[in-house]
């Protein structure tokens, strides 16, 4: 049987060959008039994703592709010849699988080339980011701080690269308070009020409206403004109220009340960028005018706003950070403690060099060294708008006092791990003539060192607070060892919110001077640190305290300070008030604070704060039956 199934088998074998290549032919043929191309332009006859459907070029057409030279691409071989012969089919008595028919690839062809910058002619590049803003329909109010505004720089006034920023900020303050007040020396308004001391009842309301007005020119989002203008005026209104004639003026006429208002100018400066350095915009700048300057991180020896010039910079990609400046001090409003221009400068210069190095030691502590200079050569008789002496200060021999001086010091702030760490030592040396208590010459020598210790347990900061002045142990020899510094106004130990630092305790039948000026921490016997001179022969400072942050909120922070507080040394306080020993311990100065900051921001920032003083043996010598406190609130609304 199967000789007999042979010729039928190749019949079916040459049937089914035939007519494959019949059926291939007839596909070839149907489909040569329609091809399909790529988006480089190769076309082949075949569908496939993505290709276009597009008429079949023939030979020595137009439509034949060409190369990027403009020769034309050979045609392509008949589909004939693309179609590859198929194998016999064996018969396993299942039905033949479907075979795909593959073709011979087309010959290479040369890409046709992309478009390139001149096929786009409607493309306009455009000269600055801000009118690509613009385009976005960005909304501008000059009155909304937080979205697209002229007034804060968001788009230039001038040009492509000049802006101009508008800052204004209104503080206020209202203070109840309880300070030692004597009685004046010519009356008491008080009945029965014959003894040194009267009331410590006080209260004061100020109100200063700041505005700042900068004009600069470049582009500030990687470096310096090549040019900045910069001038803020400030407006204060103040209102105070005692309960004792010649608490507030000198002229007992005046009564038990004062009200002032004065306009100070606080800065006004020209900022020239010199040069970049590096490709990271290290640079060279130079600052003339009236200016903030700040001598260490926490305000401990120098933090005024001054007339001066200052060349500072950056190098090592912000790694080390320089400053060379040069100030003559202003004289200082009574009441406000602005900067009054309409009287001549000082005699009081200050030259500072100092020398940041970030990441030293440790990665995230940064180290500062500090060298200061300062030459007071004030030799005439100066009276405060209240009619009170400031130079010479009232205490002593109230002599004219010229000094030279030069502070060395080493300060840090960072981290060591998770231990914050905030770090201040001074060394103070030169000479004075005559002394406060001896006319002749003395030699200067004092130290200053405190340190802050804190650690974050996620909403709560405790801290621990040390701070050393050292203080003169004898008024008569020839050295001063009392530290004092040049403008101090320490964030430290609760700040203004500690007793102490905030209130300016007079010390009261030894002389019109304070054992510590308004927001200040050294027993420097000074006038004010506004208007006085540095006294060297001073009793000095020891104080130890604890303290806690605690982000009750994101809006809302609650902080406790204690403070044990010392004299070093209370011989010069003894000589001065000619009083019997006088115990070191000061008392403990216990202060908290509330603020509020509605928006999470500084543009809205209310603090109320209440502090008391727990008075020691030495204070109780000064201060019989005292135990003086003061409540704070303040509120700061900034645009």
């Amino acid at each position: 049987m199967s000789k007999k199934r042979q010729p039928l088998t190749a019949s079916l074998l040459t049937i089914s060959t035939f007519v494959v290549t019949a059926t291939a032919w007839s596909t070839s043929a149907s489909s040569a008039e329609v091809c399909y191309q790529d988006d480089i332009g190769r076309i082949v006859k075949r569908r496939r994703p993505g290709y276009t459907e597009v008429p079949c070029p023939q030979e020595g057409s137009a439509q034949q592709p060409t190369t990027p030279s403009g020769e034309g691409v050979p045609p392509q071989p008949p589909a004939a010849q693309q179609v590859l012969p198929v194998p016999p089919v064996e018969d396993t008595g299942r039905a033949p699988r479907r075979r795909v028919m593959e073709r011979a690839q087309p010959a290479s062809i040369s890409p046709i080339p992309r478009p390139g910058l001149t096929d786009f002619v409607d493309s306009v590049p455009m000269p600055d980011r801000w009118r690509i803003v613009d385009t976005l329909g960005y909304k501008e109010r000059w009155w909304d701080p937080y979205n697209r505004n002229v007034l804060k720089a968001d788009k230039p006034v001038v040009g492509d690269d000049w802006f101009f920023n508008l800052g204004l900020i209104s503080d206020t303050v209202y203070e109840l308070r309880e300070v030692p007040t004597g009685i004046g020396a010519i009356s008491t308004d008080n009945p029965g009020g014959i003894d040194v001391f009267g009331s410590s009842d006080q209260w004061t309301v100020g109100q200063n409206i700041s505005a700042e007005f900068v004009y600069y020119k470049g582009n500030t989002v990687f470096k310096p403004p090549d040019w900045e203008f910069r001038v803020t005026p400030v407006v204060s209104y103040n209102y105070t109220e005692l309960e004792e004639i010649q608490g507030v003026n000198a002229d007992a006429r005046k009564g038990l009340t004062r009200d002032d208002t004065f306009v100070g100018l606080q800065a006004a400066f020209v900022d020239k960028h010199l040069r970049n350095v590096s490709d990271n915009f290290d640079f060279d700048s130079f600052r003339i005018g009236i200016q903030p300057f700040s001598s260490d991180f926490r305000g401990f020896l120098f933090q005024d706003n001054q007339l001066g010039a200052r060349l500072f910079g950056t190098r090592d990609n912000n790694k080390w950070q320089y400053n060379l400046a040069y100030f003559r001090r202003l004289e200082k409003d009574t009441n406000s403690g602005l900067n009054d221009v309409s009287e001549s400068p000082r005699k009081d210069d200050v030259f500072v060099a100092n020398l940041y190095r970030q990441d030293f030691p440790v990665l995230g502590f940064t180290s500062q060294a500090t060298v200061l200079y300062n030459r007071n050569r004030e030799d005439e008789l100066r009276y405060n708008a209240n009619g009170f002496i400031e130079r010479p200060a009232s205490l002593g021999l109230e002599n004219f006092r010229e000094y030279d001086v030069t502070y060395v010091g080493y300060n840090g702030d960072g981290h060591f791990g998770r231990v914050n760490l905030t770090t201040s030592v001074y060394y103070a040396f030169g000479d004075e003539t005559p002394s406060v208590f001896v006319n002749q010459k003395v030699d200067i020598s004092a130290l200053f060192a405190a340190a802050e210790l804190s650690m974050d347990f996620d909403w709560i900061r405790p801290r621990i607070s040390l701070l050393y002045g050292s203080g003169d142990d004898d008024p008569f020899d020839d050295e001063a060892h009392g530290f004092d510094a040049v403008f101090e106004n320490p964030q430290f130990a609760g700040a203004d919110t500690s007793y102490f630092i905030r209130q300016a305790v007079p010390l009261i039948g030894g002389g019109r001077v304070n054992l510590a000026t308004r927001n200040g921490v050294l027993n420097n016997l000074r006038s004010s640190k506004e208007e006085g001179q540095s006294n060297f022969t001073n009793p000095g400072i020891v104080m130890a305290g604890l303290g806690v942050d605690m982000d009750l909120m994101p809006e809302l922070r609650l902080s406790f300070n204690a403070n044990t507080l010392y004299f070093d040394d209370p011989a010069v306080i003894e000589v001065a008030r000619n009083q019997g020993p006088i115990d070191k311990h000061i008392g403990y100065d216990v202060s908290a604070s509330l603020v509020y900051r509605p928006m999470m921001s500084q543009n809205i920032v209310v603090r109320a704060s209440y502090a008391t003083l727990i008075a020691g043996d030495g204070f109780e010598a000064l201060f019989p039956d005292e135990d003086p406190g003061y409540f704070l609130l303040n509120a700061i609304f900034a645009y």
